[in-house]
């Protein structure tokens, strides 16, 4: 192709490859006199490629180097337009330039290969031992590669020196400080129970494991029974005192909702919304009144949204005897604590029973207000969260049948 090209080149410009150069012209040095325009011309670029292959480029990037040699570096001249004008007698020097095959694609090629991404600091969030693992990131780099192919064409047609690849700084915009912020201890809270009720401690222990490594991103809503899911023995939880219909009985799952009491008064603690609670029907005693999440089928869930935008970090630790939640991530600056005020009793009715079986304690009902107390620049507000109405516990007292007392004291009689 190029030889046609050559040729058609040749053609149109009114002259022949084997036309004859005057005598005593050289070029570059080189003798040509009398030889054919196409003879002269190889020869004199058959030195020119013999001395390329001499040279090399190097391309430093950072600790790597690039090399490049002839053919990959090549030339252009203009020793067809010297031998057609050449005249006799006269001595010339041929015009060479050299350049990289490929050379805007190469640049972007060694800019890309060598170009180090920027890496934030971070930090990795664990479900057990530490909570966080902090890594520092790293600064990035970017290539010039507009740059590097002049510096590039600079080095070829001047002394075949060493190019350097032009890096700008890509810095972090984050320091280590600022992940930390968003990472702190924000609360922990803790309820405790009979290390010995084996079912309910196995309960407690499967809920809140569930919940134990939860990531709330900002503006979302965690649902304690989307995480939980249903409480059935196909799914591992036993059978545990539970409160259905005023009354404390046997049902699967019992222990349960100490686990979301203890997230929601975590939650709280930490300036986390609430938005879905509800109360138990009777006062519990893991938390004072007014404190308490009760969650049951899909009805009565526990609901927390996260209003900041960055994320919230829970983690669940369960023991034989207590259930603890600690929640970590930006703080928005205030303290919060929580207050529960019992407002008045509500006297348990009382019934009496033969059936020495059948008889029980009771316990009051309880009317009662919980509040978040809020301290920011050191100025504390009360807020009133809720007010509860728990129902008492029927008193059942035992009183023995009459016939029974008198047998009793002809017993004593005897």
């Amino acid at each position: 192709m190029l030889a046609v090209a050559a040729g058609v080149f040749c053609f149109l410009c009114g002259f022949s490859y084997d036309k004859k150069i005057p005598k005593n012209v050289t070029v570059n040095g080189m003798s040509v006199g009398g030889l054919s325009i196409a003879d002269a011309a190889g020869r004199l670029r058959a030195e020119i490629e013999e001395n390329l292959k001499d040279k090399s480029l190097e391309i430093c990037a950072g600790d790597k180097v690039y090399k490049y040699t002839y053919p990959e570096i090549y030339y252009r001249d203009n020793l067809f337009r010297i031998l057609k004008n050449a005249r006799k007698g006269t001595s010339y020097t041929a015009e060479t330039s050299y350049y990289l095959c490929g050379a805007e694609e190469i640049a972007q090629g060694i800019c890309l290969a060598e170009q180090l991404r920027m890496t934030e600091p971070y930090a990795k969030f664990s479900s057990y031992g530490k909570p966080f693992e902090y890594c520092e990131g790293n600064d990035g780099r970017r290539g010039d590669a507009s740059a590097l192919v002049k510096d590039i064409n600079n080095s070829l047609n001047g002394g075949f020196e060493r190019v350097n690849v032009k890096f700008t700084r890509v810095p972090r915009t984050k320091t280590i400080e600022d992940v930390k912020s968003v990472t702190r201890l924000l609360s922990s809270f803790t309820t405790r129970f009979d290390g010995g009720n084996l079912n309910r401690v196995s309960n407690i222990r499967l809920a809140a494991s569930k919940i134990n490594g939860t990531v709330l991103d900002g503006g979302k809503t965690l649902s304690f029974n989307d995480i939980v899911g249903a409480r059935v023995k196909e799914r591992g939880f036993l059978t545990a005192k539970i409160i259905e219909n005023g009354e404390f009985t046997e049902g699967v799952g019992g222990g349960v909702c100490q686990v979301s009491t203890t997230l929601y008064n975590a939650a709280l603690l930490s300036g986390l919304k609430i938005e879905e609670f509800h109360p138990h029907t009777l006062a519990v005693g893991y938390v004072p009144p007014s404190r308490d999440a009760m969650v049951s089928g899909k009805a009565f869930d526990l609901k927390i949204k996260n209003n900041g935008k960055t994320p919230i970090y829970i983690r669940a630790n369960t023991t034989n005897g207590s259930v603890t939640f600690d929640i970590y991530g930006k703080s928005d600056g205030a303290k919060y604590s929580l207050k529960s005020s019992v407002k008045g009793n509500i006297p348990a009715p009382e019934e009496a029973t033969d059936d020495p079986d059948k008889a029980r304690a009771g316990k009051d009902g309880l009317l009662s207000e919980g509040y978040l107390e809020i301290m920011r620049a050191g100025v504390t507000k009360s807020v009133l969260l809720r007010k509860d109405k728990y129902k008492p516990v029927k008193r059942i007292t035992y009183e023995a049948k009459p016939e029974d007392n008198a047998e009793e004291n002809s017993e004593e009689e005897s």
